[in-house]
This record gives C-alpha cells, structure tokens and sequence, in this order.
C-alpha cells in the first residue's frame, strides 16, 4: 500500500517482552522485562527498531541469570547462598518495598524528553530514536507517592499531569495529583522539569490501609476526574507478602458489595467539588474522555463487573488451550456517566437531576448523596484512544481494541459515541495493539488522519506488521511486515518529527 506523505515520526511501543531468565519464569504477563519498539516513518518508508529496557532490575536479573527483582506478580528471593544475617537484613527491608524500574506499560512525554513509565515511583528516561536507556527518575526525591498511574495527561500550556498514590505518609493515605513543567526557567536549564514539579492538590483515601487501584484518571477543561473503585491494595498484607512468600498481586481485593466514589477537583481553585457522587462497585482501568455540558460533567470509561481480567494473564492460564479455556466472566463496558454539577438543591429525595438528553441517571439518596447510573454506550472494546486534540472536550469518535469473549483483541474497532455506529477491521489469526490515531496536518474534522496499529499473527510463519488506516473509513491504506518476533504490547506513543530532538540537540 501506501502512506500518506505527511505521516513523518515514530511510533513507540511499550510491553512485557522476556518471561523466562536463566530458569525462573515470571508468573504474569504484565510482569515481564519491558521490550521498547519502534516504527520510523520516513518519506513513505518504514523502519523498525527493538530494544530491552536497559533498567537496573534487568541489568540484576541478566547478571544472576535468574529473577532477583521482584514484580507485581512474581516475588523474588535473595541468593540462597547467602549467610543467615544477611537474608533476615533483607526480609525487614522489604516492609516498604524497593519497587522495580521495569517500566513496561507506557511511554511518557515531559518537556522535550520522553520516559518508560509503569504504575511504581520509578521512570526511565529513553531515546526514541535509538532506544537508549538514559537516566532513571525517582518520583519520591520530588512527591510523597509511593505508585503512580502510566496514563498521564497533558495540559494546553504542554505540561504533565500524573497522580500517585501516598501511602501512610504523616498519619494520612492520600491520592495526589501533580504537574510536571514543560520548561523550566532560562536561568535554570541544567535542572530538569522534575525540581519543578508541583503538587495540585490530594484527595485523602477514604481508607488509611486500603488505598483503591486505578490505572488512570479524567480530566476536562475545568475539572480532574478520579475514581476511587472497591478494588483495593491491602497495604499490611503487601508490608508482609515478602515474608509470607507471596505476589504483591495477592494483596489487590475487589468487594463486589461495596460503591464507588467519584471525586471531581476544581482545576482552578484546586478544591474538591464537596456533593459526594457515587455508583455500583465496578473495575476499571481505562478512562476515555470527559467534557462538560450545561453544568454537567460527561465521562466514558470502559468498566468491568469483577477483577478476573488480571487474573486471566497469568503465565499458567497463557497455555495453547488458552482461547478456549479462558472466558472472560466480566465483559468490558462502555459506560457514560453523566453527573449534575449544578442542580436544583431542593430537589427531593429519589428525583433526578440529569437535566442532559441521556438514559444515565443522578439520583439524591437520603444522605444527601448522589446515586449515579450509567448509559452505556457499547460492549466489548478495551485499550481506548481518541484524537487527543478533542480530550477533555466534547468529541465523537473513540478507537479500541475489539474483545469477543476472550481477553485477546481479534478486531480494532471506531465507534462514534454519539450515533453508536461501529467499523471495524479484522483479519483471521490477526491480534491488533491498542490502535493510535495520528491527525493529518490540515485536518478539518476530528477523524481527519490514520490510525496505527502493529499486527501480531497467531501462525508464527506469518510475520507481523505494522498496519496504516483511513481513521475516516477504516479502509486499509498500507501495512509494513516485519521479519522479526514481536510481541504483543501494551501502551505507546506517536512522536511527531518536529517533537524529535535531532542528534546534535
């Protein structure tokens, strides 16, 4: 096929890429060591590139030959061969855990650089052009968090906005939302963004020892959007997993008869909006977008009944009967909430105040509380992106993985949000990655552009390939084959070639 002549950067993909070290064997999926790969587009030519993370945990792992560093699903144990003194040393200090820097979930932008993000306090710094590992970045020598999303957002002024999680820290759990500076002053160019990062607000959890999960947060033009979900971290079973001998995994709990509470933070005064809303226990992991409308807040998510997605994705259940054994027992959802920031407040108890053309519902419960309801928009597609031209603004279009009844993608899928109408792509033995939509230069309307996605085939004789859509009619412009292994991946980027510094920079 072809590409469009304006289609110039680099598409970076992150993932778990090397399950088996010497001979240990990570237990989960999502724990093995990041594998960073990239697709150049140079005057309609393609050119791949692939590179392990070079972090300290695969640098100790390579050299032990085995797995020392231990991940969210697989804990690891100090050399046996060392004296008794030394391994109980080593047991106290694994209370608060020495988090991993495999960061195999997502890649970042900040400023000019861009980092290997995962959910811990640790980002790498990487060159997207060769795959360098450069430095590695501490959150903690700047905020008190202790684990943080890999779904940051970035304002207009190109700043990050990221959230973490404080745990225990003065007596308080606490989710924080922070801002990373695109810049820093003139006279201060050789400190990096991170001396400026600066703490928006916090939102204490509504447990000291229970913080909930989340892997990602809304924002809209006047609000940030967090979502405190009955899927939570036990934080004295994960002081003690390291004794007890098991995965910090262990530690997550979803209570299906509890609610979830949703918080909106004023981006302006930086307080939180005080009505207290609130749905149904559900788990998610990915926002879509947000906007306002009337004095209502719009949010899509994609959200689940349970937490058996995670439980899917371990190594022992990734078998060759895998398609047929492993139904998923909690389909993803599209669901729109639509919450009432400004509403009547003599309204009576049991009324709703969804004031919006919508089948979602608000209704005031007898605290005083809001009992919301979603609609929902579609079924079964996961790894959502949008045009990020429109995020926190109203938009139509959302592009996903399609998920039938397994937890590996067969189709990608667009669907408009407003008329519900879905394309779709799909091949036989075809498993896309979350598909990523690149804008054209002159684009007029919001699906003006392509989207990328790189293909991984079941038959291992058939290579994988990078595959170039109409974001428009989901017709296929080109696909570029690869002769290597690729793996399926979990999150990326595409950097434009004006956002690449050159070599000399």
């Amino acid at each position: 096929g072809q590409l469009p002549t304006w289609l110039q950067g680099i598409l970076l993909r992150n993932g778990p890429g090397m399950h088996t070290i010497g001979d240990s064997k990570y237990n989960h999926w999502f724990d093995g060591l990041a594998l960073l790969h990239a697709f150049t587009f140079k005057n309609g030519e393609v050119y791949y590139r692939s590179k392990y993370l070079r972090s300290d945990t695969y640098n100790c792992n390579v050299e032990a030959n085995r797995i020392v560093v231990s991940e969210f699903g697989t804990m690891a144990y100090p050399d046996p061969c060392k004296n008794i003194f030394a391994k109980a040393f080593s047991y106290l200090s694994h209370t608060i855990p020495e988090f991993t820097d495999n960061c195999l979930i997502n890649i970042m932008k900040s400023g000019d650089d861009f980092y290997a993000t995962s959910e811990t306090n640790f980002i790498r710094k990487i060159n997207p052009q060769t795959l360098e590992t450069l430095e590695k970045v501490d959150y903690t020598k700047y905020v008190a968090v202790n684990v943080t999303t890999s779904h940051p957002h970035y304002d207009s002024a190109g700043n990050t906005l990221n959230m973490g999680t404080s745990i225990v820290d003065k007596g308080k759990t606490k989710y924080v939302l922070f801002k990373i500076p695109s810049s820093v002053p003139e006279h201060e160019k050789k400190k990096s963004c991170f001396k400026h990062l600066e703490v928006v607000c916090s939102i204490p959890s509504r447990s000291l020892l229970h913080p909930s999960y989340y892997h990602s947060f809304g924002i809209t033009e006047d609000h940030i959007i967090f979502i405190e979900q009955p899927f939570r971290l036990d934080i004295v079973k994960m002081a003690t997993a390291y004794i007890r001998g098991v995965s910090w995994a262990s530690c997550l709990a979803f209570n299906k008869d509890d609610k979830t509470w949703f918080h909106f933070v004023d981006r302006k005064t930086k307080k939180e909006v005080s009505t207290k809303f609130y749905t149904d226990a559900l788990v998610f992991f990915h926002h879509i977008n947000a906007y306002e409308e009337d004095g209502h807040i719009i949010f899509d998510i994609i959200a689940y009944k349970d937490n058996s997605l995670y439980d899917m994705f371990y190594l022992k259940n990734l078998n060759k009967d895998f398609e047929e054994k492993n139904k998923l027992t909690s389909f993803p959802t599209c669901k729109r909430f639509v919450i009432p920031l400004q509403y009547d407040k003599d309204a009576g108890v049991g009324s709703n105040l969804v004031t919006l053309p919508s089948t979602a519902t608000a209704v005031k419960d007898r605290d005083g509380n809001i009992y919301c309801q979603p609609e929902v928009l579609c079924e079964g597609i996961e790894l959502p992106r949008i045009n990020y031209d429109y995020n926190g603004k109203k938009y139509k279009y959302v592009y996903g993985t399609k998920v039938q009844w397994s937890p590996v993608p067969t189709k990608i899928a667009k669907f408009n949000v407003q008329t519900k109408e879905m394309l779709h792509w799909g091949e036989d033995h075809c498993w896309p990655s979350e598909p990523i939509f690149v804008p054209s230069p002159d684009a007029r309307e919001e699906d003006d552009g392509v989207i990328l996605t790189c293909i991984v085939r079941t038959d291992p004789k058939e290579p994988p390939f990078l595959l170039v859509l109409d974001a428009k009619t989901f017709t296929e412009l080109g696909r570029a084959a690869v002769d290597v292994e690729m793996h399926l991946d979990l999150h990326g980027i595409f950097i434009p070639e004006q956002d690449l510094k050159t070599e000399t920079e």
